[in-house]
């Protein structure tokens, strides 16, 4: 019998899966336990599917894992205003001047490419600031990692399977990674819980 669509799906996912490097998975959870032990602040980016995972993220990072984390892509009248004024490129970067974004912050990137200056300028844009201010950078991204994998203290890397559908590959992972970083046992529950 011939594999249906859904079967070779969901074996591409286990590929995928299979291939990740974990070491960049416990050194990011490593660094967020930190971030959280001296208070620091979550910042989650992206566009498209990965604006709506770090919406989800932004969630799963407050409620399981206590980290106080944003996404700019959470306010559309905010958002949108700055896109108006300031222009694409620059609509996350001034958001993140307007939280004060320090060297005690995390930056975490959800990119299926990783963010260029061609594509996700806003990314890209939002990296370098990141970068020239101190504050640690984390991305899940695909492709080879973009701007992301060069500037990153961490980039987690969706290997690529089948280069049809890496996107939904690398946000499906990104998915996975977020879930298995609030569970891990460095972040899982408030401290009392532990």
């Amino acid at each position: 019998m011939d594999e249906t669509f859904a079967q070779t799906f969901l074996a591409e996912i286990q590929e995928v899966a299979a291939l990740i490097d974990t070491k960049p998975i416990e050194k990011a959870a490593w660094l967020l336990a930190g971030l959280r032990n001296r208070g620091g602040r979550l910042f989650i980016l992206g566009n498209g599917g990965g604006a709506a995972n770090a919406s989800h993220a932004v969630n799963d990072f407050r409620k399981i894992a206590n980290i106080e984390a944003y996404t700019p892509t959470d306010n559309v009248a905010e958002l949108t205003a700055r896109i108006n004024d300031d222009g694409w490129v620059a609509s996350f970067c001034k958001w993140l001047i307007t939280c004060r974004l320090s060297r005690q912050d995390v930056v975490l990137i959800l990119s299926v490419g990783g963010g260029n200056y061609h594509t996700s300028p806003n990314i890209a844009a939002a990296l370098t600031y990141s970068r020239h201010v101190g504050a640690s950078i984390i991305g899940i991204v695909g492709r080879d990692g973009g701007h992301t994998a060069r500037v990153a203290d961490v980039c987690i890397l969706v290997p690529t399977v089948h280069e049809p559908r890496i996107t939904p590959h690398v946000e499906i992972l990104q998915a996975v990674i977020w879930h298995l970083l609030v569970s891990h046992p460095l972040l899982a529950g408030s401290p009392d819980e532990r």
